[in-house]
């Protein structure tokens, strides 16, 4: 399976919906969904069954910007979180 982005406007935030095994390869185009999206992001991760260590970082430093992380998978989550600890 191929990664799907779906992006979704309402007044007060941008929805970007992501379903798929997202992995560094697809960042390029990530970044382009989360820059036209304003004024508030909120990154929906539910349908993510995969992702790798770049993107793990990228989803730590969208964090640290502000959006807002829906739905992340338990594994994901402490992914993130160890790789923060790495970081400090």
């Amino acid at each position: 399976m191929t990664v799907k982005f779906e992006k979704e406007p309402h007044a007060r935030h941008t929805m970007i919906r992501v379903s798929g095994r997202l992995r560094s390869k697809h960042l390029d185009e990530l970044k382009v969904q989360l820059a036209e999206a304003q004024p508030r992001i909120v990154l929906d991760l539910n349908g993510v069954t995969l992702v790798d260590i770049e993107i793990v970082r990228f989803l730590n430093d969208c964090e640290d910007a502000g959006v807002e992380l829906l739905n992340c998978r338990p594994y994901i989550r402490e992914w993130m979180i160890r790789e923060n600890e790495r970081e400090e």
